[in-house]
């Protein structure tokens, strides 16, 4: 059943979105944003080759490098500037987040409000900064290494200048994606850190074209297979789309209260639980811990003999962690179903809701207040839980696939499709809710003008 709200919103004419002035240049704020990330992209580190990094990053591909590619809008594969993008954040947001769930501390500071939050964000940005310092240390270092083994040499004059000159220009690249992501959720549409990872992955779209129409053009790919992409990712956007606006509403019911007519009116109030409440984290999760083996067994390799045991075992790693390989397919699946429940078990608690509720005197019909409401929202959060979690599946792992085993990806699958459509589904959102606020505010002003004349 549709919400008022959700009513509302589709009646909205967007005839009167260029009366929106606030709206225009909240967009046209957007977009100059994402331009200036998309330019930052093609600014390579101080020290690099350009000419060398294609070359060596071909040789890493199939790891989590192209996870962080893709994120990075190929900032990775380009060695920019932003080449660690905004995973460094991320990744200390998720572990923050997880922290003020589990230790007694942090969960304070979290109940403290508004102050409470700005205090959680300042530890994000500090875990931030380290996080991109060890990470830039040992990219600048891998990059060295690694192409001095290959006989290519990336990296113009290598040492310690350049590592510490590396280190800092990623640092300052990551901080300065992350100012760009608050400043368009503060004076743009959306959010900002959401947007930035949003255009990376579409900025990636002309080349899984250009793979698939090329080859079609020389004969490796079949009518059949250009149409069941195309039909695939449709059938995809449909199902993400439909999946995540999907929500269990449960009937919250307050006690009568007097009206000032003198009757007595009981207040109802639904609690909306998302069928997919841990979001894009699990695949995300799921893919980073399997590809992690994969890519440092991939470094290894070029660093031992090939009659050793040690360069077998890395081979035998490479060959049943392939993406798209039975094993690699069946660990992904196992992972996000794992994380699904562990990551929805922390952002959710029913023994805070219960309580919540019982303090507002709100109860569940047929349910008592209290611990038994506490495990009827459990109850029904592990069922749905269930559910969204064989949807995350399906949408990761087919793509999978179905792709590998026609010789290429798409965008990792069904991961930065559901990354793609929540944003442009949030996006779409705000701009319907500033919409909706002037077509509010003009008929005010019309009610205002029509009591002045009277």
């Amino acid at each position: 059943m549709a919400s008022r709200a959700d009513n509302i919103a589709s009646s909205l004419s967007f005839s009167n979105f260029g009366k929106a002035t606030e709206l225009r240049q909240r967009i046209w704020f957007t977009i100059g944003a994402l331009i200036v990330f998309r330019f930052l992209s093609f600014i390579p580190l101080p020290g690099v080759n350009p000419l060398i990094l294609e070359t060596l990053y071909d040789q890493t591909r199939g790891g989590i490098l192209d996870l962080f590619n893709t994120f990075s809008g190929g900032s990775l594969e380009r060695m920019s500037l932003i080449a660690m993008g905004v995973m460094p954040y991320i990744t200390a947001s998720i572990v923050i987040q997880l922290a003020a769930s589990l230790h007694p501390t942090l969960m304070a500071i979290k109940k403290e409000g508004e102050a409470g939050r700005k205090k959680l964000n300042q530890y994000t940005r500090y875990g931030t900064v380290l996080l991109c310092a060890i990470q830039g240390w040992f990219l600048a270092s891998g990059l060295e290494a690694y192409g001095a083994q290959s006989g290519l040499q990336a990296v113009v004059a290598p040492g310690l200048m350049f590592k510490v000159g590396a280190v800092i220009s990623l640092i300052g690249g990551t901080m300065f994606l992350l100012w760009l992501g608050e400043q368009i959720t503060s004076r743009g549409i959306g959010n900002g850190v959401s947007l930035i990872i949003m255009a990376g992955i579409v900025a990636q779209f002309p080349t899984f074209t250009g793979n698939l129409f090329s080859g079609y053009s020389e004969g490796s790919i079949g009518n059949g297979t250009v149409i069941g992409v195309i039909a695939m990712v449709i059938i995809l956007i449909l199902v993400i789309c439909f999946m995540e606006r999907a929500q269990r509403r449960l009937l919250i019911q307050y006690p009568k209260r007097a009206t000032q007519g003198g009757g007595m009116q009981a207040d109802r109030s639904h609690l909306p639980l998302k069928l997919n409440t841990a979001g894009v984290i699990p695949p995300i999760f799921a893919s980073s811990l399997l590809l992690l083996p994969l890519t440092i067994a991939q470094f290894a390799g070029n660093s031992v003999t090939t009659d050793s045991t040690f360069y077998s075992v890395i081979q035998t790693l490479n060959q049943y962690l392939a993406p798209g390989q039975v094993i690699y397919l069946s660990l992904y699946a196992i992972g996000i179903i794992f994380f699904c429940f562990f990551y929805t078990a922390v952002v959710f608690n029913p023994e805070d809701t219960a309580e919540n509720l019982k303090k507002n005197g709100g109860f569940i019909p047929g349910i008592r207040p209290g611990k038994r409401t506490a495990d009827y929202l459990d109850y029904v959060l592990t069922r749905i839980t269930v559910v969204g979690a064989i949807y995350l599946t399906l949408v990761c792992v087919l793509p999978e696939y179905l792709l590998r085993n026609t010789g290429f990806t798409l965008f990792l699958g069904g991961t930065s499709l559901l990354i793609v459509v929540n944003v442009t589904i949030d996006t779409i959102s705000q701009i319907q809710g500033h919409l909706l606020a002037h077509q509010y505010g003009d008929l005010i002003k019309k009610a205002k003008l029509k009591g002045r004349m009277r």
